[in-house]
């Protein structure tokens, strides 16, 4: 086990509108607020959106299994907020349901809000989820680091 220590930053709550695609965003706006490392809770709705269901078959490293979610589907959801190569990066895990069908893994790629998402950010201080590459995933995995005594 790896883990880091450090304090609550500041708290952001986002009204994502209708057709906007809350990943992007969510990440544009935690590039813009200089946000590096934080949790993210989402509900509301999304569509034309894809999730990982998990993988193929339990073997490392593992080929993805792939879910379409072409049609409004309410949504409660829970993200991380890390480095990137490219700058703060999230990873969002959410639970799609319509009807008696219920979808569970990672958002990836494109998504649209449907009606609205609501997200509320919070902002860790002194910890810093840099992304390392892993040989035995073959995945860009985070490697926490607390940046002072807590």
């Amino acid at each position: 086990m790896k883990y880091a220590s450090g304090t609550c930053g500041r708290i952001f709550y986002l009204h994502i509108e209708h057709g906007e695609d809350p990943i992007r965003t969510i990440t544009g706006f935690i590039r813009e607020h200089g946000v590096h490392a934080g949790v993210i809770n989402l509900i509301g709705a999304v569509r034309n959106t894809r999730l990982v269901t998990g993988p193929k078959e339990d073997l490392l490293p593992h080929e993805p299994r792939w879910e379409e979610v072409p049609d409004a589907h309410e949504l409660v959801g829970i993200g991380i907020i890390r480095s990137g190569a490219e700058g703060p990066a999230v990873h969002i895990h959410m639970s799609a349901g319509r009807g008696d069908t219920v979808l569970t893994g990672c958002i990836r790629g494109n998504a649209e809000a449907f009606i609205i998402v609501e997200a509320v950010i919070t902002e860790f201080s002194g910890i810093e989820l840099p992304l390392v590459p892993d040989a035995l995933t073959r995945m860009d995995l985070p490697d926490p680091k607390s940046q002072s005594p807590v």
